[in-house]
């Protein structure tokens, strides 16, 4: 055990490692990453607020995140029978390393971290139907519109990835979307939607007109009274999150193949089709319907599509205004720390 810790500490920069290793011993958490303060907090305030006046409430739990740990007893639901807790917490969870190629995962290491995963949202899940409890006690949830949705789902090894970037594939893009409030109470709707589409949905479902607002939307509202759909949906990765050069701030040398993730990606997804293109130059074209896992590119196979789908996303892209802003932005630097860590800035 000290031979295997000793290498831990001195593989790379020993302070980092140390200090990791601190925190993980003794300030990691273990069971909840602010859902049960979250809800005591929610529940703090719905309970003494002037319920005669109409509110909105955002909330944004982080238990489905890397690292993945949830409570014990949420674990055992979910992890293979032959695995305890323990070693499921001994599975590597470093999804730079693993994709500089400096961290191996066999197939049990991620069949443990999708366990792990699940056990997450079933946790989280918990604390969701709590909030609900809580709104029907307070004879609320008749006149409640509440939704549930994500910003992205996780790579858990599907296309040689961890965590939620480098990548536009349904594994990150293919969210729940769960409303409830008339007239989302009849059942589930396959139709194709954005997560921009809710706000314009919002404000069709509580009849609020707001001209300004809704001229600067991208969004389509999927109300069922309203009269659009969507032929397709977008999504965009603007920069690789982190850089390579915070990867090798972090991992060291990068082996060649990381830097084929050094680039921007649009996509367009209709029913049918998915099409992928990245600024390198790279392109993909899936069918989503006989091939939903994303695993054989048939740009090769199928010119016209992919210059029709090509053509579709130059479209869309010349669709609507570009901002321009010149001001600068500045945060305290412990918002900055915790960007970074989740990928959301990078190092210059």
């Amino acid at each position: 055990m000290f031979k295997k810790t000793a290498k831990a500490i001195f593989d790379g920069n020993p302070i980092t490692n140390i200090t990791n290793a601190v925190y993980g011993q003794f300030f990691r958490r273990t069971n909840d990453d602010g859902a049960a303060r979250t809800n005591k907090w929610i529940e703090n305030w719905l309970m003494s607020r002037d319920n005669s006046r109409p509110f909105f409430l955002f909330v944004n739990y982080l238990e489905p995140h890397l690292e993945y740990r949830p409570p014990r007893a949420y674990a055992r639901e979910h992890l293979p029978e032959d695995i305890t807790y323990e070693e499921a917490m001994e599975v590597p969870q470093d999804a730079w390393g693993y994709i500089a190629g400096s961290v191996e995962m066999t197939d049990e290491d991620f069949e443990i971290l999708l366990a792990l995963y699940r056990a997450e949202i079933s946790y989280l899940e918990e604390k969701i139907e709590a909030i609900i409890d809580l709104i029907k006690s307070e004879g609320e949830w008749d006149e409640t519109l509440f939704i549930i949705t994500s910003d992205h789902g996780e790579n858990i090894g599907e296309h040689g990835l961890m965590d939620h970037q480098y990548a536009l594939y349904d594994t990150l893009l293919h969210v729940p979307l769960y409303m409830h409030g008339c007239p989302f109470d009849d059942g589930a709707r396959d139709d194709l939607i954005q997560l921009i589409d809710i706000a314009p949905t919002i404000l069709d479902t509580l009849n609020i007109d707001a001209p300004e607002a809704r001229e600067q939307f991208q969004g389509v509202s999927f109300h069922p009274d309203a009269d659009q759909s969507r032929e397709y949906v977008t999504a965009e990765y603007m920069a690789p999150q982190p850089s390579m050069d915070a990867l090798k701030t972090q991992i060291g040398d990068l082996p060649d193949h990381v830097y084929e993730h050094d680039r921007s990606l649009r996509a367009i997804r209709t029913d049918e089709y998915k099409y992928i293109r990245g600024s390198d130059g790279s392109q993909e074209l899936y069918n989503i319907q006989k091939d939903p896992n994303e695993q054989t590119n048939l740009v090769d196979a199928n010119p016209d599509i992919v210059e029709e789908y090509d053509a579709m996303l130059d479209e869309w892209l010349d669709s609507f205004n570009r901002a321009k802003s010149s001001q600068d932005v500045s945060m305290n630097d412990d918002t900055k720390s915790r960007l970074e860590d989740l990928g959301y800035l990078q190092w210059q």
